[in-house]
C-alpha cells in the first residue's frame, strides 16, 4: 500500500502550476516595485522643471 502512494502522481501537475504561479508573481512583483520607483523618480524630475 505504501508503494502504491508513493507511486501516485495525480496530484503533481496541481502543485507544479502552483508553484510557477508563485514563481511569475514574485518575479512580477519585484520588476513593479523596480520600475514603480524609477517612473515615480521620472514623473517628479518632470514636475519640478516644469515648476
Amino acid at each position: 500500500m505504501l508503494s502504491l502512494f508513493l507511486k501516485d502522481d495525480s496530484g503533481q501537475g496541481l502543485v507544479e502550476y502552483a508553484l510557477i504561479i508563485a514563481l511569475v508573481s514574485i518575479v512580477a512583483m519585484a520588476a513593479l516595485r523596480a520600475l514603480g520607483s524609477g517612473a515615480n523618480n521620472t514623473l517628479s524630475n518632470a514636475s519640478n522643471q516644469l515648476s
